[in-house]
């Protein structure tokens, strides 16, 4: 969005969505008395999901705020890259997942795909090519398998019930089609900016095929 009431809009949404993220993180965080401490709360993805969107909106405020052009620039692509890589995939795939099978929290969850979608609508987000950009999503995946994994091993529970009554072999497919839903939210995140924006991506394109 551009112009000085786009950038004006950009900031004041992006400021709402900061405030509303830190009051949920601290909700979240104040409400939910684990019994296993306090770094049970991490156990769970949503968790995950709701600190990367406060740490997004607040790179979006920082972003929107900057006025020196070169450190303007860093900062998009940053922004960019948080939002295609991981608080796009992991805010939709939690809103996508968690919503429907667990009755705890639903408001947490239902509040970030809104977000995310205005936020799609009023800032172009420039998506790294794909062969980079769903490893970095998938690379954020296999650490939070990697952390349930440990939890499982040291901790002797599953996080998620559903994997306790599974056996290995099930539990396997079950992760691995898990993974895949969630790099198909990096593919849906590329395609909802490619049509949102499909003016600004063609101009791009031709802009391109102008220089070679």
């Amino acid at each position: 969005m551009a112009g000085q009431a786009g950038m004006a809009l950009c900031l004041l949404v992006h400021s709402i969505f900061l405030i509303a993220s830190l009051v949920t993180t601290y909700s979240y965080w104040t409400l939910f008395s684990p019994t296993r401490g306090a770094l049970a709360r991490f156990y769970y993805l949503t968790f995950w999901s709701i600190c990367l969107q406060t740490i997004y909106y607040g790179l979006c405020v920082v972003t929107n705020f900057t006025s020196d052009r070169r450190r303007s620039s860093q900062l998009q692509r940053w922004r960019d890259n948080m939002h295609s890589c991981l608080a796009f995939p992991v805010g939709m795939f939690v809103v996508a997942t968690f919503w429907a099978l667990f009755a705890i929290d639903r408001e947490l969850h239902t509040a970030v795909c809104p977000f995310l979608v205005i936020d799609k609508y009023l800032v172009y987000h420039q998506y790294p090519v794909r062969h980079k950009g769903i490893p970095t999503a998938c690379g954020l995946a296999l650490i939070y398998l990697a952390w349930i994994l440990f939890i499982a091993y040291y901790e002797g529970f599953w996080v998620y019930p559903i994997l306790q009554v599974l056996a290995m072999h099930e539990r396997a497919i079950f992760i691995g089609v898990c993974i895949m839903f969630f790099a198909s939210f990096y593919i849906l995140g590329e395609a909802l900016t490619k049509f949102i924006w499909r003016k600004e991506v063609q101009a791009k394109l031709s802009s391109k095929s102008k220089l070679k």
